[in-house]
Protein backbone atom coordinates (compact mmCIF):
# COMPACT_ATOMS: atom_id res chain seq x y z
CA UNK A 1 0.00 0.00 0.00
CA UNK A 2 1.33 3.50 -0.69
CA UNK A 3 2.67 5.42 1.93
CA UNK A 4 0.82 9.00 2.45
CA UNK A 5 2.87 11.64 3.24
CA UNK A 6 1.97 14.56 5.47
CA UNK A 7 0.89 17.30 2.61
CA UNK A 8 3.17 20.42 2.66
CA UNK A 9 1.52 23.71 3.65
CA UNK A 10 -0.24 25.15 0.97
CA UNK A 11 -0.50 29.36 0.43
CA UNK A 12 -3.99 31.19 1.06
CA UNK A 13 -4.54 31.51 -2.62
CA UNK A 14 -2.95 28.52 -3.85
CA UNK A 15 -5.56 26.61 -1.39
CA UNK A 16 -8.12 28.56 -3.26
CA UNK A 17 -7.48 27.72 -6.49
CA UNK A 18 -7.30 23.90 -5.37
CA UNK A 19 -10.61 24.43 -3.47
CA UNK A 20 -12.28 25.92 -6.44
CA UNK A 21 -10.52 23.07 -8.58
CA UNK A 22 -11.56 19.82 -6.72
CA UNK A 23 -15.83 21.96 -6.27
CA UNK A 24 -15.75 21.93 -9.67
CA UNK A 25 -14.18 18.76 -10.94
CA UNK A 26 -16.31 17.08 -7.95
CA UNK A 27 -19.57 18.54 -10.36
CA UNK A 28 -18.38 17.69 -13.43
CA UNK A 29 -16.83 13.92 -12.49
CA UNK A 30 -20.79 13.51 -11.29
CA UNK A 31 -22.29 14.84 -14.47
CA UNK A 32 -19.95 13.28 -16.94
CA UNK A 33 -17.61 10.96 -15.24
CA UNK A 34 -13.93 10.96 -14.26
CA UNK A 35 -12.85 11.11 -18.13
CA UNK A 36 -14.47 14.40 -18.79
CA UNK A 37 -12.40 16.75 -21.15
CA UNK A 38 -10.07 18.49 -18.74
CA UNK A 39 -11.30 21.98 -20.16
CA UNK A 40 -14.96 21.29 -18.68
CA UNK A 41 -13.26 21.29 -15.95
CA UNK A 42 -11.29 24.18 -16.24
CA UNK A 43 -13.83 26.28 -17.38
CA UNK A 44 -16.26 26.09 -14.66
CA UNK A 45 -13.11 26.62 -12.01
CA UNK A 46 -12.49 29.42 -14.08
CA UNK A 47 -9.20 28.66 -14.33
CA UNK A 48 -6.27 27.98 -17.19
CA UNK A 49 -5.52 24.36 -18.08
CA UNK A 50 -1.71 25.39 -16.26
CA UNK A 51 -3.18 26.17 -12.79
CA UNK A 52 -5.01 22.47 -12.64
CA UNK A 53 -1.43 20.43 -14.13
CA UNK A 54 0.40 22.63 -11.57
CA UNK A 55 -1.73 21.16 -9.02
CA UNK A 56 -2.56 18.16 -10.56
CA UNK A 57 -0.26 16.24 -12.54
CA UNK A 58 -2.25 13.41 -13.16
CA UNK A 59 -5.79 13.19 -14.00
CA UNK A 60 -5.41 10.13 -10.81
CA UNK A 61 -4.19 12.95 -8.73
CA UNK A 62 -6.88 14.97 -9.06
CA UNK A 63 -9.80 12.13 -8.62
CA UNK A 64 -8.17 10.98 -5.60
CA UNK A 65 -8.32 14.68 -4.11
CA UNK A 66 -12.01 14.87 -5.29
CA UNK A 67 -12.54 11.67 -3.68
CA UNK A 68 -10.78 12.69 0.14
CA UNK A 69 -12.87 16.45 -0.65
CA UNK A 70 -16.00 14.22 -0.92
CA UNK A 71 -14.92 11.60 1.65
CA UNK A 72 -13.77 14.93 4.51
CA UNK A 73 -17.59 15.95 3.71
CA UNK A 74 -19.65 13.36 4.59
CA UNK A 75 -17.79 12.23 7.62
CA UNK A 76 -17.63 16.02 9.03
CA UNK A 77 -21.57 16.28 8.50
CA UNK A 78 -21.57 13.54 11.60
CA UNK A 79 -21.45 15.41 14.26
CA UNK A 80 -23.56 18.61 13.32
CA UNK A 81 -26.53 15.76 12.76
CA UNK A 82 -25.54 14.63 16.43
CA UNK A 83 -25.89 18.00 17.72
CA UNK A 84 -29.03 18.60 16.16
CA UNK A 85 -30.81 15.58 16.46
CA UNK A 86 -31.72 12.66 18.60
CA UNK A 87 -29.17 9.46 18.57
CA UNK A 88 -31.41 7.30 16.05
CA UNK A 89 -32.32 10.34 14.15
CA UNK A 90 -28.67 11.42 14.08
CA UNK A 91 -27.96 8.60 12.93
CA UNK A 92 -30.30 7.64 9.89
CA UNK A 93 -29.35 11.51 8.58
CA UNK A 94 -25.88 10.04 8.47
CA UNK A 95 -26.87 6.89 6.34
CA UNK A 96 -28.55 8.83 4.04
CA UNK A 97 -26.02 11.05 3.51
CA UNK A 98 -23.37 8.55 3.27
CA UNK A 99 -25.76 6.55 1.13
CA UNK A 100 -25.95 10.23 -1.29
CA UNK A 101 -22.25 10.07 -1.53
CA UNK A 102 -21.85 6.57 -3.00
CA UNK A 103 -24.81 7.12 -5.35
CA UNK A 104 -22.90 9.92 -6.79
CA UNK A 105 -19.59 7.94 -6.65
CA UNK A 106 -20.65 4.91 -8.44
CA UNK A 107 -18.31 5.95 -11.94
CA UNK A 108 -15.58 6.51 -9.85
CA UNK A 109 -15.62 2.59 -9.10
CA UNK A 110 -13.88 1.73 -12.30
CA UNK A 111 -11.43 4.45 -11.58
CA UNK A 112 -10.64 3.42 -8.05
CA UNK A 113 -10.25 -0.21 -9.05
CA UNK A 114 -7.61 0.42 -12.22
CA UNK A 115 -4.90 -0.30 -10.56
CA UNK A 116 -3.16 2.99 -10.16
CA UNK A 117 -1.15 3.49 -7.57
CA UNK A 118 -2.19 7.11 -6.75
CA UNK A 119 -5.41 5.14 -5.34
CA UNK A 120 -3.77 2.48 -3.56
CA UNK A 121 -4.51 4.72 -0.19
CA UNK A 122 -7.92 5.44 -0.58
CA UNK A 123 -9.40 2.47 0.74
CA UNK A 124 -7.69 2.81 4.15
CA UNK A 125 -8.67 6.18 4.13
CA UNK A 126 -12.24 5.88 3.24
CA UNK A 127 -12.11 3.31 6.44
CA UNK A 128 -10.45 5.53 8.63
CA UNK A 129 -12.56 8.76 8.06
CA UNK A 130 -16.10 6.84 8.50
CA UNK A 131 -15.64 4.21 11.16
CA UNK A 132 -14.79 6.45 13.97
CA UNK A 133 -17.44 8.81 13.31
CA UNK A 134 -20.48 5.78 12.06
CA UNK A 135 -19.25 4.10 15.26
CA UNK A 136 -19.64 7.15 17.39
CA UNK A 137 -23.67 7.95 16.38
CA UNK A 138 -24.22 3.88 16.52
CA UNK A 139 -22.72 4.13 20.55
CA UNK A 140 -25.15 7.09 20.98
CA UNK A 141 -28.10 5.91 19.72
CA UNK A 142 -27.35 2.94 22.05
CA UNK A 143 -26.68 4.18 24.56
CA UNK A 144 -30.07 6.29 24.47
CA UNK A 145 -31.29 2.63 24.51
CA UNK A 146 -33.03 3.50 20.87
CA UNK A 147 -31.10 0.36 18.75
CA UNK A 148 -29.41 -2.77 19.83
CA UNK A 149 -25.40 -2.59 21.15
CA UNK A 150 -23.62 -5.02 19.20
CA UNK A 151 -23.83 -3.18 15.54
CA UNK A 152 -20.56 -3.02 13.45
CA UNK A 153 -19.97 0.48 11.52
CA UNK A 154 -17.69 -1.72 9.22
CA UNK A 155 -20.72 -3.99 8.36
CA UNK A 156 -23.49 -1.22 8.00
CA UNK A 157 -20.53 0.76 5.85
CA UNK A 158 -20.78 -2.35 3.76
CA UNK A 159 -24.33 -3.25 3.92
CA UNK A 160 -25.11 0.50 2.84
CA UNK A 161 -23.03 1.00 0.54
CA UNK A 162 -24.27 -2.80 -1.47
CA UNK A 163 -27.74 -1.44 -1.34
CA UNK A 164 -27.47 2.40 -2.86
CA UNK A 165 -28.29 2.70 -6.39
CA UNK A 166 -27.07 5.43 -8.81
CA UNK A 167 -28.72 8.61 -7.66
CA UNK A 168 -29.77 8.59 -11.75
CA UNK A 169 -32.15 5.49 -11.18
CA UNK A 170 -32.89 5.44 -7.69
CA UNK A 171 -36.84 5.73 -7.10
CA UNK A 172 -36.67 5.87 -2.87
CA UNK A 173 -34.92 2.80 -2.70
CA UNK A 174 -31.59 3.30 -1.16
CA UNK A 175 -33.97 5.70 1.43
CA UNK A 176 -36.42 2.78 1.84
CA UNK A 177 -33.61 0.57 2.64
CA UNK A 178 -31.38 2.57 4.77
CA UNK A 179 -34.99 2.67 7.22
CA UNK A 180 -35.45 -1.35 6.95
CA UNK A 181 -31.76 -1.63 8.42
CA UNK A 182 -32.80 1.80 11.08
CA UNK A 183 -35.72 -1.00 11.91
CA UNK A 184 -33.57 -4.18 12.10
CA UNK A 185 -31.01 -2.36 14.51
CA UNK A 186 -33.86 -1.89 16.81
CA UNK A 187 -34.92 -5.04 16.96
CA UNK A 188 -33.44 -5.90 20.60
CA UNK A 189 -32.93 -2.84 21.86
CA UNK A 190 -33.87 -2.22 25.73
CA UNK A 191 -36.05 0.72 24.46
CA UNK A 192 -36.67 2.80 21.42
CA UNK A 193 -36.34 6.60 22.70
CA UNK A 194 -39.38 8.89 24.54
CA UNK A 195 -41.79 7.76 20.68
CA UNK A 196 -41.63 4.10 20.76
CA UNK A 197 -43.71 4.76 16.84
CA UNK A 198 -40.87 7.01 15.06
CA UNK A 199 -39.54 5.89 12.27
CA UNK A 200 -35.90 7.01 10.94
CA UNK A 201 -36.96 10.47 9.80
CA UNK A 202 -38.19 11.20 13.10
CA UNK A 203 -42.67 10.76 11.66
CA UNK A 204 -44.36 8.74 12.52
CA UNK A 205 -44.10 5.52 10.52
CA UNK A 206 -41.27 6.76 8.95
CA UNK A 207 -40.09 5.73 5.06
CA UNK A 208 -40.46 1.62 6.22
CA UNK A 209 -43.84 1.88 7.20
CA UNK A 210 -44.68 5.06 4.57
CA UNK A 211 -43.50 2.22 1.92
CA UNK A 212 -45.40 -0.67 3.53
CA UNK A 213 -48.79 1.56 3.22
CA UNK A 214 -48.32 2.45 -0.45
CA UNK A 215 -47.26 -1.73 -1.08
CA UNK A 216 -50.63 -2.13 0.79
CA UNK A 217 -48.96 -3.77 3.40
Amino acid sequence: MKEERPPRPVRADARRSIDTLLAAAAEVFAASGVDAPVREITARAGVGAGTLYRHFPQRSDLIAAVFRREVDACAAAAPALADRYEPVEALARWLRRFAAFIGTKRGLSAALHSGDPAYDSLPGYFQRRFEPVLGGLLEAAARAGHIRADADPDDLLRAVANLTLPVQRDDGHTERMIALLIDGLRYGAPGDGPDRGAGPTGRTGGPASAARTRRGG
